[in-house]
């Protein structure tokens, strides 16, 4: 088991802090809405299927990249992850076990996600899996996970047009990040040209293919569509199409390192983001890419999420106590790292409900399950094993985080098969 994230990573893990950590779990004790009666819970009874479980322990898995230009996204999904299972432990574990956890590195790589999922599954046979962040490491894993018939927490807002029982989806599908937050930036800021920018990978392709036929439908126009590969940094040419085109928003989706040299060229080629001429509204920073980037590079752009560090709400307000005092008073929570921390909890909800540790029975107890104090607010697993949730839009600030300056009224129920998108 790895119990450390690599010291090479953005962040290196402070055990020393763990107990102030606990200190705030009563807060968050009640996540799980699910209800436990009397059942047999020995081992024979609740694991029929070889998983690797024993009378007080039951292990998962942890998949992301801590290395790589990947890492400087990912590595808060693992602090989360590893939070919300220390978490559990300390509430009592998961029907009478703790949770142990073997951690592996996909290394910002797509083969290297598919090799260790396969190792996880096959080799370990972990009871469930937390991880990837891309959505090429998703699509890499997918085929492993639904031949070995593991379970899937994915934590990043994604492009839809997906739905595996192998997998829950624990961000946000298009309908309702992408075609939610076009419609926020028309109808409030009377946008009517767009420039799409991302990296050169099936999520930001896709997104922005979805983007587009969005934008069209609504008889407006797209006047420049660019991608780069990950770890590109040369952004000048493009910036400068960007200055000739003059879009009234610029829609991006640049991920990994890439955003920091992004916004530092933007900000150098004199382009002001607080101006809004163009305004910038992107799906793919949250605050920990700005950790990187510096608020000053990025200060007045617009992000599409569901949740931003700056949520006012007693569930939040616990949860960023509890991370910071896990992870260090410098750390922060964006949109992923939030989801992130939901997987453990829902996997946690659903065993409790089936009374097993088995697959099949997790799968089928997975829908309805609730998480009531879910630092993002009520959240609900659909049948199609994605979350209901809103849509919020941040504005970021010279600090790093955002003000959050719209959010729907009512949860969005995901339509990751969105009729005339597809």
């Amino acid at each position: 088991m790895t119990d450390d994230i690599p010291a090479k990573g953005p962040y290196s893990l402070n055990r020393r802090k763990l107990l102030a950590a606990m200190a705030t779990i009563p807060a968050l004790g009640m996540l799980g809405s699910s209800r436990v009666f009397a059942q047999d819970t020995s081992t024979a009874a609740v694991n029929t299927t070889g998983l690797a479980i024993t009378d007080t322990e039951v292990t998962v898995g942890i998949l992301h990249s801590v290395t790589g230009t990947m890492a400087i996204s990912e590595t808060g999904s693992v602090q989360a992850e590893i939070l919300a299972i220390e978490q559990i432990n300390a509430l009592g574990g998961v029907l009478g076990r703790q949770i142990k956890y073997i951690q592996e590195d996909g290394a910002s790589d797509w083969p290297t996600f598919a090799e260790k999922a396969k190792k996880l599954l096959v080799q370990d046979k972990v009871a469930s899996v937390m991880g990837c962040w891309t959505s090429a490491s998703r699509k890499a894993v997918l085929p492993v996970f639904e031949q070995y018939n593991g379970m899937l927490y994915y934590p990043t807002f994604y492009e839809g047009l997906e739905e595996s029982p192998n997998v829950i989806y624990t961000g946000q599908e298009a309908t309702q990040q992408i075609l939610a937050g076009i419609d926020w930036v028309v109808d409030t800021k009377g946008a009517k040209s767009f420039y799409l920018l991302g990296s050169d990978y099936i999520w930001p392709r896709t997104s922005n293919k979805i983007a587009r036929k969005h934008i069209e439908m609504k008889g407006l126009k797209v006047v420049g569509e660019e991608y780069y590969p990950l770890e590109h940094t040369q952004f000048n040419s493009v910036i400068n199409k960007i200055k000739l085109t003059k879009p009234d928003v610029i829609y991006a989706i640049v991920v990994g390192g890439s955003n920091v040299a992004f916004y530092k060229q933007l900000n150098a080629a004199g382009i002001d983001l607080t101006k809004e001429a163009p305004l910038l509204l992107t799906i793919s920073v949250t605050e920990d890419e700005i950790l990187g980037i510096g608020g000053e590079n990025i200060v007045g752009a617009y992000a599409a999420m569901k949740y931003f560090q700056s949520l006012e709400n007693d569930n939040n307000k616990a949860f960023v106590e509890a991370f910071k005092a896990r992870w260090g008073d410098g750390i922060v929570i964006g949109d992923v790292t939030q989801a992130a921390y939901l997987g453990p909890w829902l996997w946690k909800a659903a065993v409790e409900k089936a009374g097993s540790f088995d697959v099949d029975k997790v799968r089928e107890a997975s829908p309805d399950i609730e998480l009531t104090t879910a630092p993002e607010g009520y959240v609900k697993v659909h049948e199609n094993h994605h979350l209901w949730s809103k849509l919020r839009i941040g504005h970021a600030r010279l600090d790093g985080q955002y003000d959050v300056v719209y959010e729907t009224a009512d949860l969005m129920e995901p339509d990751p098969f969105p009729e005339g998108y597809q």
